[in-house]
């Protein structure tokens, strides 16, 4: 009876315990994305929920343009007139059939090469704001290094059409769009389904190539998109999502058929969305370490697992640690001293006994108090079956 009860209590703990942590590592795991390189990043923190490959160096093709849109938008003046060059007309690949000496705006432009991926836009922009590509390109790379922080893109051209030393990463891309996601003009141009154009010589309506935007393939909570493709690269996409307070940014790189491309891009907005969630921590809460009290000076947003129950430590020089269960920290943050002679808006103790507090509440919360519950049972039904035999064993020998 005692070998039976050990062994239902080790099936118990295997099923409690063990189970849940393999099904949460498997999770990535079995998503199977079929691109070379991917990455879905939380867009409000920069935090990677996961990543294949995102800082191997990839031809980026199009996906280009989302650099050179918010370059352009940022260093341009939007309603100047922009004068088409006979380089631009004879640009290779995907454009808007612009004509030599056509006079465009800048603004105009910019929708011509994230709506319809106009090659020619791209070359009429960078010459007009740094007289040829060349030096386009230079001035493109020192701001995505300087003020974005890319670490591994080298950009040749405005376009992405393929050049050997014009690279990028899944994590670089993710950056480029997260910065320009926070610009309202770029946002309503890559949000865009479709727009009149009428050009010197071709009057039309363009739209987006990229299938979520235009919702040839449905999916909840799309807001905006880049799609690319030379030979050398293969099919890649970059994909903005959001769905309550979390917003996603998702590319995908070198897939080599166009399908897996979306697929994945599925599958990465859907394991963020199914899996993450954003929280807040409101301006002015305050937390104490000792005698010292701390205050945010703004809103700390931070995005953790939905699964995830975190305790907040408080360390002597300000910073403020957001841990979970399994004593991993989610995200820190520094804060400022207070001045007792200030009025504070909220408080929160991190002192050692809210610590201990903190984490007898994380233990009585968690899978612990069920595998408890269930030795407790055994324990009983163990003694039970002893009290019965004795019981009848007592019998036999009266």
């Amino acid at each position: 009876m005692k070998e039976v009860a050990w062994t239902i209590m080790i099936i118990v703990i295997m099923n409690v315990v063990l189970v849940p942590i393999a099904h949460a590592d498997s999770r990535e795991e079995s998503m199977q994305i079929e691109s070379d390189s991917a990455i879905v990043m939380d867009a409000s923190t920069g935090k990677v929920l996961y990543e294949k490959h995102a800082k191997e160096p990839m031809y980026p093709a199009s996906l280009t343009k989302i650099a050179t849109a918010i370059y352009a938008i940022e260093n341009g003046k939007l309603d100047e007139v922009v004068t088409v060059s006979s380089n631009a007309r004879k640009v290779d690949g995907t454009t808007v059939f612009l004509e030599k000496g056509e006079q465009v705006t800048l603004k105009k432009l910019i929708q011509g090469l994230l709506i319809n991926s106009g090659n020619d836009a791209g070359v009429a922009i960078a010459e007009h704001l740094s007289g040829n590509v060349k030096t386009f390109a230079k001035d493109l790379n020192t701001y995505l290094t300087e003020v974005i922080g890319t670490k591994q893109t080298n950009f040749e051209n405005p376009h992405g059409l393929f050049n050997e030393d014009h690279v990028t990463t899944a994590e670089d891309l993710a950056k480029i769009t997260q910065y320009a996601m926070n610009n309202d003009v770029f946002m309503d141009i890559f949000s865009t389904k479709e727009l009149e154009w009428n050009g010197k010589t071709w009057d039309t309506t363009i739209q987006t190539h990229h299938k979520l935007v235009k919702e040839e393939i449905p999916y909840k909570g799309v807001t905006g998109g880049k799609n690319g493709f030379v030979a050398q690269s293969g099919f890649t996409l970059a994909t903005t999502a959001e769905r309550d307070d979390l917003k996603l940014i998702t590319v995908t790189l070198k897939s080599d058929v166009v399908e897996d491309s979306y697929n994945d891009t599925i599958k990465l907005l859907d394991y963020g969305f199914e899996n993450f969630t954003t929280s807040s921590i409101p301006k002015g809460t305050t937390f104490t370490f000792g005698e010292q009290e701390y205050a945010a000076t703004e809103e700390l947003v931070y995005t953790h697992a939905q699964k995830d129950k975190l305790e907040e430590e408080m360390e002597a020089d300000g910073t403020l640690k957001l841990v979970n269960e399994n004593g991993e920290i989610v995200n820190k943050f520094q804060l400022d001293e207070v001045n007792r002679d200030k009025p504070v808006v909220a408080s929160k103790s991190s002192s050692n006994q809210s610590n201990i507090a903190s984490i007898m509440e994380r233990f009585f919360s968690s899978t612990y108090l069920y595998l408890a519950f269930f030795i407790g049972v055994l324990m009983i039904f163990y003694f039970q079956v002893r009290k019965l035999r004795l019981k009848r064993r007592d019998k036999y020998f009266y």
